[in-house]
């Protein structure tokens, strides 16, 4: 049944996820944690983490590493043939459909009103990981118990050197975790 429940799920999100990996997110979320709760609200940072570190899309990197959690190499093979399926299907489909229908003005509407929906889905996918990442607790309450300092400390070095000094995103995520290795070993050594 759990192969069932994956490949369904995986189905899904990868039928729905419009705008790429990170408007996925949400979709990801509410099939793994809400619905069936394969895991956590942390394990879902650390998947979002792999998934961005690895090569390949997130939905699919994410689907094979839900389906080998749930399910081992068959549920990763499941779960990752599920998320590519609908994709494979509406991609031959709308390229034949666009290279007919180009120039066609409703094609065009449509286009554009799908744009601000991926944004405010990669904005929600955002939003539910900065919270799970700053905060302990993974809700908002702003004790100072709840924050995570270092993670706003690295999230603040890691947007500035984005942001200003247009560093290799790679090499940001590099310097980040090399800097939270430092940070443990030197809190371990206290």
């Amino acid at each position: 049944m759990n192969l069932l429940n994956l490949f369904l799920a995986y189905v899904q999100i990868g039928a729905l996820s419009f705008g790429g990996g990170y408007a996925a997110m949400p979709l990801i979320q509410a099939q793994v944690i809400d619905k069936y709760g394969w895991m956590t609200i942390a394990d879902f940072t650390d998947l979002v983490t792999i998934a961005e570190m690895t090569p390949g899309p997130i939905a699919v990197n994410s689907a094979t590493f839900v389906g080998n959690q749930v399910a081992g190499i068959p549920g990763a093979l499941v779960a990752t043939f599920g998320c590519i399926l609908p994709s494979c299907i509406f991609v031959t489909f709308l390229a034949w459909l666009y290279t007919r229908y180009h120039n066609f003005c409703i094609l065009q509407g449509i286009l554009m009103s799908l744009r601000p929906a991926v944004v405010s889905m990669i904005l929600t996918a955002g939003i539910t990981i900065l919270t799970s990442a700053f905060f302990y607790s993974g809700q908002t309450d702003i004790a100072f118990s709840n924050l995570n300092l270092r993670a706003i400390f690295f999230f603040l070095v890691a947007l500035y050197l984005l942001r200003r000094k247009h560093l290799d995103p790679i090499k940001v995520m590099v310097l980040c975790g090399v800097g939270e290795l430092a940070s443990r070993l030197v809190l371990a050594a206290f």
